[in-house]
Formats: C-alpha cells, structure tokens, sequence
C-alpha cells in the first residue's frame, strides 16, 4: 500500500498503481482540498485500477485525515466521559460515531478507515484520547459498537495496534518503544479488546504495534513471527488480514532499509506492508524487491466497501443527520467538562 504526493495522481504515480505487487493506496490531508476534489482523485485511482484498496486514518479526534466538507467525528476518548460514564449510552453514541465516520468515507468511494484503536489508554502520548477508555472491557466494549456501526454504514474494521500500544511512553513515529512487561500482564491487559473482538468475530483485519516488548520477544510486533502467527494467528485464531504499521515509521528502523524492512515484516506474517511519506522506498519496492512468488492467504482486497449500502444510508438521511448533530454534542460537551 503506497500513498500519493498530491491532490492528482502523477504520471510517474499511475505507472507504480499499474504494478503488480501494488495493492492500494493510503490517502492524508494533503490529498484533500475539499470533498469533490477527493472524489475526483478516486475517481483517476479507480480508472487505473479498481480494484485497489483505498484506506485512510480517520478515526475521529486528532486523527481525521479529512475535515472539509467531512463531519468531524469526536475523538473516542471522549465519548464515555461525555456520557457521564453512562456505558450504556456510550456504546449506542459510539455506534452512531462508527456509522457516521464509515459513511462518509465510503460515499467517496474510500474502502477503508484504520479504525478502531484498541489500544488501552495508559502512559502514551500518541494514544491518549485515540482510545475509547483506560479498561479493557470498556474499550471492548465501545469498540464493538463502533465497528457495528461501521458494518451497518457497509465497511470492514481494523483494530489497531496489536497486542497494544498504551502502556509504553515512546512514540514509535519517532522513537523505538520498549515494553518490558511480562507475557502475562500484556495478555490479561492490552490484548482483551483484540482477544475479544476476534472472538466474537468482529475485526476484519489487525495493525500490530511497533513496540518491541523484551521480556516476550526482541522484534517489534509487525516484524515478530511470534506475535502475529503464534499469538494472533494460532492462539487467538484471528483468520482476517494483517496490515503492518508504515514501514517509514522509526519503529521500523531496526529491520535496516525498506527492503530489510518489508521482507520482515512479510516473513512475519504481514499481508500487506504500508509505505507512506517516502516516494524513494516506494521506487525501491517496486523495483529492487524480491517479492515472494507466493500470493498472500490472507487478501485485504476482500475488505472493499460497500458503497451502494452507504449510498442508500445517506440517501435515506435521517441516520446520518442525526449522527451529524450527535458527534458536534459529544465534543461540544466533552470540551466543556
């Protein structure tokens, strides 16, 4: 998955869609002038190829790729606090945040948000209000509403970023976290919304983290054997796509260049490898990779969204509106407590 310069598709960006190994694209606010522009650069991806996967980052709160034209979704934290702690409200406001958040993407013809993050709101910076809660079983959950509504507005969830990613401070944008809790405690903490919502078949597709937990493995989770087939794949049985986290990110240095970098992750059980922020590691995939002959189990094409179901939604209306207004209340009220 490569992303784009621009608010139009290049010349040299067509010819890299056209090959082979290239399976979609990832989209950020520099794609996005305003709505009908967005839809216009899906339209030029969609006539090169239409079978490509078209993801962003749009979970709500900080982390919204598009704001014009797009409603803007409350961050997920914000929604228990904003319910007075009411659980049960919030899962029904966070439903209706999912449905929303899914709907307009998918009105644009964008497959796919990387939502939700199941992370469990601890000591990182980078999570923070990005998760719905400090408690497993309240992210579990808010989350599972979330997704629902995702599902009912006709797209796929990804929870992100396995086994979690809130209990260490590092920002493996920038840095190389380290966790060096036991087994046990990252099991019986972190990992319940990812045990649970893979149980109870929610999550189509997995993000695991760029932290390196020593106590358990000395490789990042994206680039761990062990953490994505022993554990997600054979323990917890999750049978669904594996996205790694950007391979540009610096949690991804210590597997060297890009080629090091995807051939670990690959190894490791990613189905798909992002690579964003850095057309020369594209270039260098796509030209200098020795790609493995085999295809992937696991295709993440099968998460394609259901536009004409998100068409009928906002034609319908009532939902969305009502949605609209929801999302302004929730931060509206969380920004004054």
């Amino acid at each position: 998955m490569m992303d784009l310069a621009g608010l139009t598709v290049s010349a040299l960006e067509a010819e890299q869609l056209i090959h082979p190994q290239v399976g979609g694209i990832i989209l950020f606010s520099r794609n996005c002038e305003n709505k009908s522009q967005l839809i216009e650069l899906v339209k030029s991806v969609r006539r090169i190829r239409s079978e490509l996967l078209i993801a962003v980052d749009h979970e709500g709160g900080r982390v919204q790729r598009f704001r014009e034209g797009f409603s803007l979704i409350p961050a997920m934290g914000d929604i228990l606090p904003a319910a007075k702690g009411d659980l049960t409200l919030a899962k029904q406001w966070a439903k209706e945040c999912g449905f929303l958040m899914a709907v307009e993407l998918l009105a644009c013809d964008i497959d796919l948000s990387f939502a939700p993050v199941l992370d469990v709101n601890g000591i990182s910076e980078v999570i923070g209000k990005r998760s719905f809660s400090a408690d497993p079983d309240e992210v579990s959950a808010l989350a599972q509403q979330f997704i629902i509504g995702m599902n009912e507005a006709g797209m796929a969830a990804v929870g992100k970023h396995f086994p979690g990613h809130g209990s260490v401070a590092a920002d493996s944008h920038i840095a190389m976290p380290v966790d060096p809790r036991t087994k046990e405690q990252v099991e019986a903490f972190d990992m319940q919304p990812f045990k649970n919502l893979i149980g109870s078949q929610r999550l189509q597709g997995v993000m695991p983290a760029h932290v390196v937990y020593s106590n358990i493995d000395p490789n990042p989770a994206g680039f761990s054997s062990y953490w994505l087939q022993t554990i997600l794949r054979q323990q917890l049985a999750f049978d669904g796509v594996i996205f790694s986290d950007d391979l540009g990110m610096k949690g991804a240095s210590f597997a060297g260049n890009y080629l090091g970098r995807a051939k670990a992750a690959l190894d490791a059980g990613c189905d798909m490898i992002l690579v964003c922020n850095d057309p020369v590691g594209v270039n260098a995939l796509l030209t200098e990779f020795d790609w493995p002959a085999a295809e992937p189990t696991h295709t993440a094409l099968s998460l394609k969204g259901n536009t004409a179901q998100s068409l009928l939604a906002l034609e319908q209306q009532t939902r969305w509106q009502a949605a609209q207004q929801l999302a302004m209340d929730i931060t509206r009220i969380a920004q004054s407590l």
